[in-house]
Protein backbone atom coordinates (compact mmCIF):
# COMPACT_ATOMS: atom_id res chain seq x y z
CA UNK A 1 0.00 0.00 0.00
CA UNK A 2 1.34 3.45 -1.13
CA UNK A 3 0.28 6.91 0.01
CA UNK A 4 1.45 9.92 -1.93
CA UNK A 5 1.04 12.66 0.50
CA UNK A 6 2.41 16.46 -0.61
CA UNK A 7 3.91 18.16 2.36
CA UNK A 8 1.11 19.86 4.09
CA UNK A 9 3.78 21.86 6.69
CA UNK A 10 4.41 23.75 2.50
CA UNK A 11 1.39 23.69 1.21
CA UNK A 12 0.35 23.08 -2.44
CA UNK A 13 3.39 23.00 -5.08
CA UNK A 14 5.60 21.21 -2.20
CA UNK A 15 7.45 17.93 -3.09
CA UNK A 16 6.35 14.96 -2.63
CA UNK A 17 7.87 11.69 -1.88
CA UNK A 18 6.83 8.01 -2.59
CA UNK A 19 8.55 5.33 -0.62
CA UNK A 20 8.26 1.68 -2.32
CA UNK A 21 9.98 -1.58 -0.14
CA UNK A 22 11.52 -4.36 -2.50
CA UNK A 23 8.67 -7.74 -3.04
CA UNK A 24 8.86 -9.90 -0.55
CA UNK A 25 8.70 -10.45 2.96
CA UNK A 26 11.64 -9.25 5.24
CA UNK A 27 13.11 -11.61 8.24
CA UNK A 28 13.81 -10.34 11.51
CA UNK A 29 17.23 -8.89 12.00
CA UNK A 30 17.95 -8.91 8.09
CA UNK A 31 18.17 -6.49 5.66
CA UNK A 32 15.37 -4.15 4.43
CA UNK A 33 15.26 -2.29 1.09
CA UNK A 34 14.02 0.11 -1.26
CA UNK A 35 13.90 3.48 -3.00
CA UNK A 36 12.62 6.44 -2.29
CA UNK A 37 10.97 8.25 -4.98
CA UNK A 38 11.31 12.03 -4.57
CA UNK A 39 8.93 14.31 -6.89
CA UNK A 40 9.95 18.41 -7.07
CA UNK A 41 7.55 20.87 -6.19
CA UNK A 42 7.16 24.65 -7.67
CA UNK A 43 9.95 25.85 -6.53
CA UNK A 44 13.77 24.68 -5.29
CA UNK A 45 13.48 23.18 -2.17
CA UNK A 46 16.43 21.91 0.13
CA UNK A 47 16.25 18.41 1.79
CA UNK A 48 17.89 18.39 5.07
CA UNK A 49 17.06 14.66 5.51
CA UNK A 50 14.83 11.59 4.51
CA UNK A 51 14.02 9.18 7.56
CA UNK A 52 12.22 6.29 7.85
CA UNK A 53 10.41 4.76 10.81
CA UNK A 54 9.14 1.29 11.72
CA UNK A 55 5.93 1.79 13.49
CA UNK A 56 3.39 -0.79 14.60
CA UNK A 57 -0.23 -0.97 16.09
CA UNK A 58 -0.23 -2.10 19.48
CA UNK A 59 -2.42 -3.29 22.33
CA UNK A 60 -1.83 -2.02 26.15
CA UNK A 61 -3.94 -2.98 29.13
CA UNK A 62 -4.25 -0.81 31.47
CA UNK A 63 -6.66 0.27 35.01
CA UNK A 64 -9.55 1.36 32.81
CA UNK A 65 -9.35 -1.99 30.11
CA UNK A 66 -7.12 -2.01 26.79
CA UNK A 67 -6.55 0.59 24.24
CA UNK A 68 -4.87 0.33 20.74
CA UNK A 69 -2.32 2.88 19.17
CA UNK A 70 1.17 3.29 17.14
CA UNK A 71 4.44 2.83 18.78
CA UNK A 72 7.62 4.10 16.84
CA UNK A 73 10.27 1.10 17.45
CA UNK A 74 13.29 2.20 15.01
CA UNK A 75 14.29 4.95 12.94
CA UNK A 76 16.94 5.36 10.11
CA UNK A 77 17.93 7.87 7.94
CA UNK A 78 19.13 7.29 4.66
CA UNK A 79 19.62 10.68 2.75
CA UNK A 80 19.40 14.07 2.67
CA UNK A 81 21.45 17.10 2.55
CA UNK A 82 20.81 18.29 -0.98
CA UNK A 83 18.85 20.59 -3.09
CA UNK A 84 15.83 19.53 -5.34
CA UNK A 85 14.93 21.31 -8.13
CA UNK A 86 11.28 21.64 -8.66
CA UNK A 87 9.78 19.50 -11.45
CA UNK A 88 13.14 17.09 -10.23
CA UNK A 89 12.54 13.01 -10.41
CA UNK A 90 15.09 11.59 -7.77
CA UNK A 91 15.28 8.12 -6.10
CA UNK A 92 17.41 7.33 -2.84
CA UNK A 93 18.06 3.61 -2.93
CA UNK A 94 18.37 2.17 0.78
CA UNK A 95 19.18 -0.83 3.11
CA UNK A 96 18.55 -0.99 6.42
CA UNK A 97 18.23 -3.72 8.88
CA UNK A 98 15.57 -4.75 10.95
CA UNK A 99 15.48 -5.07 14.90
CA UNK A 100 15.75 -8.74 15.58
CA UNK A 101 12.36 -8.17 17.55
CA UNK A 102 10.57 -6.83 14.59
CA UNK A 103 7.38 -9.29 14.98
CA UNK A 104 6.04 -11.84 12.41
CA UNK A 105 3.24 -10.73 10.54
CA UNK A 106 2.40 -13.57 7.87
CA UNK A 107 3.11 -17.64 7.92
CA UNK A 108 3.35 -19.04 4.51
CA UNK A 109 1.95 -16.48 3.16
CA UNK A 110 -1.21 -16.37 5.45
CA UNK A 111 -1.45 -13.22 7.52
CA UNK A 112 -1.17 -13.36 10.95
CA UNK A 113 -3.41 -10.06 11.97
CA UNK A 114 0.26 -8.36 13.12
CA UNK A 115 -0.06 -4.99 11.20
CA UNK A 116 3.27 -2.85 10.42
CA UNK A 117 4.20 0.05 8.88
CA UNK A 118 7.45 2.16 7.20
CA UNK A 119 6.87 6.01 7.45
CA UNK A 120 9.06 8.05 6.16
CA UNK A 121 9.49 11.46 6.57
CA UNK A 122 10.96 14.19 4.86
CA UNK A 123 12.98 17.06 6.23
CA UNK A 124 12.76 20.30 4.32
CA UNK A 125 14.04 23.47 5.06
CA UNK A 126 14.11 22.85 8.97
CA UNK A 127 10.11 21.72 8.78
CA UNK A 128 9.44 17.69 8.49
CA UNK A 129 6.38 16.16 6.60
CA UNK A 130 4.99 12.64 7.86
CA UNK A 131 5.29 11.82 3.90
CA UNK A 132 4.68 8.32 3.22
CA UNK A 133 3.34 4.95 4.77
CA UNK A 134 3.83 1.57 3.69
CA UNK A 135 2.72 -1.62 4.65
CA UNK A 136 5.67 -3.61 6.38
CA UNK A 137 5.45 -7.60 5.83
CA UNK A 138 7.65 -10.04 7.83
CA UNK A 139 8.09 -13.54 7.74
CA UNK A 140 9.64 -15.91 10.28
CA UNK A 141 13.19 -16.65 10.88
CA UNK A 142 13.79 -20.27 9.86
CA UNK A 143 13.56 -21.67 13.61
CA UNK A 144 10.99 -19.77 13.94
CA UNK A 145 9.26 -21.38 11.10
CA UNK A 146 10.43 -24.86 12.39
CA UNK A 147 8.80 -23.88 16.19
CA UNK A 148 5.31 -22.99 13.69
CA UNK A 149 5.54 -26.35 11.88
CA UNK A 150 6.25 -28.36 14.70
CA UNK A 151 3.04 -27.09 16.77
CA UNK A 152 1.05 -27.18 13.62
CA UNK A 153 1.69 -31.32 13.44
CA UNK A 154 1.24 -31.74 17.00
CA UNK A 155 -2.48 -30.46 16.30
CA UNK A 156 -2.04 -26.79 17.85
CA UNK A 157 -4.09 -24.58 15.85
CA UNK A 158 -3.76 -20.82 15.21
CA UNK A 159 -6.18 -18.86 16.79
CA UNK A 160 -4.83 -14.97 16.75
CA UNK A 161 -1.86 -12.72 17.38
CA UNK A 162 -1.20 -9.21 18.62
CA UNK A 163 0.99 -7.03 20.04
CA UNK A 164 1.04 -6.48 23.76
CA UNK A 165 2.88 -3.19 24.81
CA UNK A 166 4.86 -4.12 27.88
CA UNK A 167 8.31 -5.97 28.65
CA UNK A 168 8.70 -9.75 29.88
CA UNK A 169 10.52 -9.09 33.12
CA UNK A 170 13.67 -12.19 33.49
CA UNK A 171 14.19 -11.75 29.36
CA UNK A 172 16.23 -10.38 27.31
CA UNK A 173 13.62 -8.31 25.21
CA UNK A 174 14.50 -4.58 23.42
CA UNK A 175 11.70 -3.81 21.54
CA UNK A 176 8.72 -1.41 23.91
CA UNK A 177 6.22 -4.37 22.90
CA UNK A 178 6.32 -8.17 22.22
CA UNK A 179 4.31 -10.27 19.90
CA UNK A 180 2.05 -13.07 21.29
CA UNK A 181 0.62 -15.77 19.02
CA UNK A 182 -2.51 -17.78 20.55
CA UNK A 183 -2.98 -21.07 19.80
CA UNK A 184 -5.81 -23.88 20.49
CA UNK A 185 -4.06 -26.72 22.11
CA UNK A 186 -3.43 -30.05 20.69
CA UNK A 187 -6.27 -32.86 21.75
CA UNK A 188 -3.94 -34.62 23.54
CA UNK A 189 -3.69 -31.70 25.83
CA UNK A 190 -7.10 -30.36 25.46
CA UNK A 191 -8.30 -31.50 28.73
CA UNK A 192 -5.67 -29.94 30.47
CA UNK A 193 -4.84 -26.74 28.71
CA UNK A 194 -7.97 -23.73 27.41
CA UNK A 195 -5.10 -21.90 25.26
CA UNK A 196 -1.48 -21.78 24.61
CA UNK A 197 -0.05 -18.44 24.09
CA UNK A 198 3.76 -17.99 22.32
CA UNK A 199 6.31 -15.22 22.37
CA UNK A 200 9.72 -15.29 20.18
CA UNK A 201 12.16 -13.37 21.74
CA UNK A 202 14.84 -13.42 18.68
CA UNK A 203 18.75 -11.64 19.09
CA UNK A 204 21.73 -12.38 17.32
CA UNK A 205 23.00 -15.33 19.33
CA UNK A 206 19.63 -17.29 19.33
CA UNK A 207 16.00 -17.56 19.98
CA UNK A 208 14.31 -16.93 23.82
CA UNK A 209 10.48 -18.68 23.23
CA UNK A 210 8.54 -18.10 26.06
CA UNK A 211 5.60 -20.67 26.20
CA UNK A 212 2.06 -19.81 28.09
CA UNK A 213 -0.51 -22.34 29.36
CA UNK A 214 -4.27 -21.36 30.39
CA UNK A 215 -4.55 -24.20 32.74
CA UNK A 216 -8.43 -25.73 33.23
CA UNK A 217 -9.40 -26.38 36.60
CA UNK A 218 -9.63 -29.90 37.90
CA UNK A 219 -12.20 -31.75 40.15
CA UNK A 220 -9.02 -30.69 43.27
CA UNK A 221 -7.72 -28.04 41.85
CA UNK A 222 -8.49 -24.54 40.47
CA UNK A 223 -7.65 -23.11 37.03
CA UNK A 224 -4.04 -21.00 36.70
CA UNK A 225 -1.55 -19.92 34.24
CA UNK A 226 1.74 -21.89 33.73
CA UNK A 227 4.99 -20.49 32.19
CA UNK A 228 7.95 -21.38 31.03
CA UNK A 229 10.98 -20.42 28.71
CA UNK A 230 13.51 -22.18 26.11
CA UNK A 231 16.28 -21.01 24.36
CA UNK A 232 17.50 -21.94 20.85
CA UNK A 233 20.10 -21.29 18.24
CA UNK A 234 19.19 -20.01 15.10
CA UNK A 235 21.15 -23.15 13.43
CA UNK A 236 19.94 -25.64 15.57
CA UNK A 237 19.34 -29.11 13.98
CA UNK A 238 16.94 -31.15 16.26
CA UNK A 239 13.86 -33.45 16.00
CA UNK A 240 11.36 -30.00 16.34
CA UNK A 241 8.00 -31.98 16.30
CA UNK A 242 10.34 -34.04 19.68
CA UNK A 243 11.17 -31.45 21.08
CA UNK A 244 8.06 -28.65 20.76
CA UNK A 245 6.19 -31.45 22.61
CA UNK A 246 8.64 -32.34 25.03
CA UNK A 247 8.16 -28.30 25.89
CA UNK A 248 4.33 -28.82 26.14
CA UNK A 249 4.42 -31.80 28.46
CA UNK A 250 7.01 -30.25 30.62
CA UNK A 251 4.77 -26.82 30.44
CA UNK A 252 1.31 -28.42 31.45
CA UNK A 253 3.01 -30.69 33.79
CA UNK A 254 5.04 -27.87 35.58
CA UNK A 255 3.53 -28.02 39.65
CA UNK A 256 6.48 -25.42 40.80
CA UNK A 257 5.25 -23.26 44.09
CA UNK A 258 3.38 -19.59 43.08
CA UNK A 259 6.02 -16.81 43.49
CA UNK A 260 9.20 -18.75 41.96
CA UNK A 261 11.84 -16.17 39.93
CA UNK A 262 14.40 -19.09 39.59
CA UNK A 263 16.63 -17.62 36.86
CA UNK A 264 16.17 -18.90 33.23
CA UNK A 265 17.80 -20.45 30.61
CA UNK A 266 17.74 -23.96 28.23
CA UNK A 267 18.61 -26.37 31.57
CA UNK A 268 15.66 -24.67 33.16
CA UNK A 269 12.32 -25.19 31.58
CA UNK A 270 10.06 -24.58 34.09
CA UNK A 271 11.75 -21.28 35.54
CA UNK A 272 9.57 -18.69 36.63
CA UNK A 273 5.96 -20.94 37.19
CA UNK A 274 3.28 -18.50 38.32
CA UNK A 275 5.17 -15.80 39.58
CA UNK A 276 6.63 -15.21 36.49
CA UNK A 277 3.58 -15.09 34.36
CA UNK A 278 2.72 -12.38 37.42
CA UNK A 279 6.10 -10.37 36.82
CA UNK A 280 5.57 -10.05 33.19
CA UNK A 281 1.77 -8.37 33.53
CA UNK A 282 3.10 -6.21 36.27
CA UNK A 283 5.95 -5.13 34.26
CA UNK A 284 3.21 -4.07 31.44
CA UNK A 285 1.53 -1.98 33.63
CA UNK A 286 4.79 -0.23 34.94
CA UNK A 287 5.53 0.93 31.30
CA UNK A 288 3.30 3.77 31.69
CA UNK A 289 -0.59 5.11 30.81
CA UNK A 290 -2.43 3.41 28.31
CA UNK A 291 -1.48 4.12 25.12
CA UNK A 292 -4.22 6.66 24.51
CA UNK A 293 -3.65 8.24 27.01
CA UNK A 294 0.04 8.33 26.44
CA UNK A 295 -0.46 9.57 22.55
CA UNK A 296 -2.54 12.46 23.25
CA UNK A 297 -0.52 13.92 25.82
CA UNK A 298 2.83 13.07 23.71
CA UNK A 299 4.31 10.91 25.94
CA UNK A 300 7.91 9.53 24.93
CA UNK A 301 6.89 6.14 25.86
CA UNK A 302 9.44 3.67 26.76
CA UNK A 303 12.73 2.63 25.10
CA UNK A 304 14.64 0.22 25.37
CA UNK A 305 17.88 0.35 23.46
CA UNK A 306 15.96 1.81 20.22
CA UNK A 307 13.93 4.80 19.26
CA UNK A 308 10.91 3.59 20.50
CA UNK A 309 8.01 5.35 22.12
CA UNK A 310 4.66 6.43 21.27
CA UNK A 311 4.06 8.23 18.24
CA UNK A 312 3.28 11.92 18.18
CA UNK A 313 -0.27 13.27 18.20
CA UNK A 314 -0.22 14.71 15.61
CA UNK A 315 0.65 11.76 12.89
CA UNK A 316 -1.84 9.42 14.74
CA UNK A 317 -4.60 10.12 12.78
CA UNK A 318 -2.77 9.24 9.21
CA UNK A 319 -1.28 6.03 10.86
CA UNK A 320 -4.79 5.40 12.22
CA UNK A 321 -6.25 5.65 8.70
CA UNK A 322 -3.43 3.23 6.99
CA UNK A 323 -3.66 0.45 10.19
CA UNK A 324 -7.42 0.59 9.63
CA UNK A 325 -7.23 -0.19 5.85
CA UNK A 326 -5.63 -3.49 6.91
CA UNK A 327 -7.70 -5.37 3.92
CA UNK A 328 -8.08 -3.01 1.37
CA UNK A 329 -5.88 -2.20 -1.81
CA UNK A 330 -3.09 0.15 -3.03
CA UNK A 331 -4.23 3.83 -3.14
Amino acid sequence: MVFKRLLGSLGIGGPSVDTVLDPGPALPGHGLSGQVHLRGGEADFDIDHITLELVARVEAEHDGGESEGVVAFDRFTVGGGFRLAAGELRSIPFGVTLPWETPVTELYGQPLGIVLGVRTELGVAGAKDKGDLDRLTVGPLPVQEAILEALGQLGFGFRSADLEYGHIGGTGQQLPFYQEIELTPAPQYAHQVDEVELTFLASPAGLEVVLEADKRAGLFSSGHDALTRFTVGHHDSRDWNAEVDGWMRQLVEHRAAYGSHAGYGHGDPYAGGHGYHEHRHHEQHRSGPGIGTAVAAGAAGLAVGVVGGMVAAEAVDEIGDFFEDDEGGED
